[in-house]
């Protein structure tokens, strides 16, 4: 095992290239100036990357991600916030959301996927005051005779609404013309089992709330063979047909059903994967986690799926499914923010390096007591550390080969690090101190990152022997290390 420090080299030069050595070296090493950083140690600034390429498809060479068939992965991270489709508010009607503000606060972070949210009701969870909210609008139209529950019109469930439709095309286009990927949300099995509304909430196949006589709610509406099936089939196959030329789309079967849905879900994805058979463009489809229930679920043969977002905190990509590991089902914001920013960071990267993504259930500028600022009005900074984590994921995703690059835990000590040996490797360090690595011989370009200032702190050339090497980071706290040939 070899102790790597970068060879002695004179004042002037640690001056100019501001290095004060790279932590790792050989008796063969050299050192030349820092390679992507900026001069001054910082990553590239924030910016649209373009317009977001497609149709995704799982990568032939590396089933952990997607590729748009460019011959290279294409990995997602981002927040999402639930009022980016649907108007929320704890008033009717909600005033809108600023969704060109939404699409800035994420390129700002470097993030390039959202989960574009729907609600079952229009008026949920009437035992809760963070929860007491209205949405709007609806994919049916409001025609009447008579009133629904929460007062207003009742629904003509054979009269989609054009305008929903388009709604939804215009923001899933706005969100590709800035790189951003979207998950379409077809149901939210959250909002119709667990807050559900049975005195005014006015779901729309409940029970005096359409002119169809159709009458269901709960659980019931995610069984297979249920009384509304049909009319299921009939709105997703009007959501796909509003968003099948854009390039940009994923699609979610349903939020958080409770275990009762599964079969529904995996009977949901074969239709949706049916249907898009026949059009222009098909797009992954994926499945979440049941609420409660077991991952088990995600990963049956039955399940057709392209992606998962599971429910354990820490759920390794081994190829089967891509994994979108989503802080909504498995990292409780009151956990989360009990853990403080430190766990937060490392959850993110810890994710990144075991070949899953990280995703953030953000709340944004919601109303929400305990959870964000009160006031609702601005963003709360306590969540700062976890939305720049997952950008700086995403920066450095970029710069390695993903469709080559593996999670090899036994590589290093930290167990986290995604390599493809003699080529490229990038080392998570979770808590303070020298680690090691093994490396196959060669030049490589080196560079130490600092997740909690988001700095690139030093840079250069080193040339290594094939051994076990021992890094030491420049700085306390976690470190990301990356070597690239």
């Amino acid at each position: 095992m070899q102790m790597c420090k970068l060879p002695l080299i004179a004042a002037w030069a640690v001056a100019i290239l501001g290095l004060a050595g790279c932590g790792c070296s050989s008796p063969h090493g050299t050192t030349q100036p820092p390679g992507d950083a900026d001069p001054d140690g910082t990553l590239p600034p924030p910016g649209d990357a373009g317009p977001a390429i497609g149709p995704l498809r799982v990568d032939p060479q590396n089933h952990r991600y997607f590729t748009a068939g460019n011959g290279k992965a294409v990995y997602l991270t981002g927040s999402h916030t639930w009022s980016n489709f649907k108007d929320r508010a704890h008033v009717d009607p909600p005033p809108a959301f600023d969704y060109p503000g939404f699409l800035d606060f994420l390129i700002a972070h470097h993030h390039n996927f959202i989960r574009l949210w729907t609600w079952e009701q229009t008026h949920s969870y009437d035992d809760d005051p963070n929860n007491l909210l209205y949405f709007t609008p609806f994919a049916w139209q409001r025609t009447g005779p008579g009133t629904a529950t929460d007062g207003k019109p009742r629904f003509d469930l054979d009269k989609l609404d054009p305008a929903y439709f388009t709604r939804l095309h215009d923001r899933v286009a706005a969100a590709r013309d800035r790189g951003i990927y979207v998950s379409v949300m077809l149901f939210d099995g959250w909002d119709l089992v667990n807050g559900y509304n049975a005195t005014d909430g006015g779901y729309p196949f409940a029970q005096g709330n359409n002119v169809n006589s159709v009458a269901i709610a709960g659980a019931a509406a995610f069984s297979v063979g249920n009384a509304i099936t049909a009319r299921q089939q009939a709105y997703v196959r009007a959501v796909i047909d509003a968003v099948d030329d854009l390039d940009n789309v994923l699609y979610e079967i349903a939020n958080e059903t409770d275990a009762s849905a599964v079969a529904w879900q995996y009977q949901m994805v074969d239709f949706v994967k049916s249907y898009e058979a026949t059009k222009p463009m098909q797009h992954p489809v994926g499945m979440t986690s049941t609420y409660p229930g077991s991952d088990a679920a995600l990963f049956a043969s039955a399940n057709h799926a392209d992606w998962i977002s599971p429910s354990g905190q820490l759920v390794a990509g081994d190829g089967r499914k891509v994994i979108l590991n989503d802080t909504d089902h498995s990292y409780g914001w009151t956990q989360l923010k009990a853990d403080g920013p430190a766990a937060q960071r490392a959850w993110a990267w810890e994710t990144f390096c075991i070949g899953a993504a990280p995703m953030f259930m953000d709340p944004y500028l919601e109303v929400w007591a305990g959870r964000n600022n009160p006031s609702g009005g601005r963003l709360d900074p306590t969540w700062n550390t976890i939305r720049d984590a997952l950008g700086f994921t995403h920066i450095y995703a970029d710069r390695l080969n993903l469709e080559r690059a593996l999670p090899s835990p036994s590589l290093c000590s930290t167990g986290y690090c995604l390599a493809e040996p003699g080529h490229q490797y990038l080392v998570y360090q979770p808590s303070s101190g020298a680690f090691t690595l093994n490396v196959l011989a060669g030049a490589y370009q080196l560079e130490w990152f600092n997740p909690a200032t988001g700095r690139v702190a030093q840079s250069g050339m080193t040339t290594l022997p094939a051994e076990q090497h021992t890094f030491t980071p420049p700085f306390s706290g976690d470190a990301v290390l990356l070597l690239l040939q």
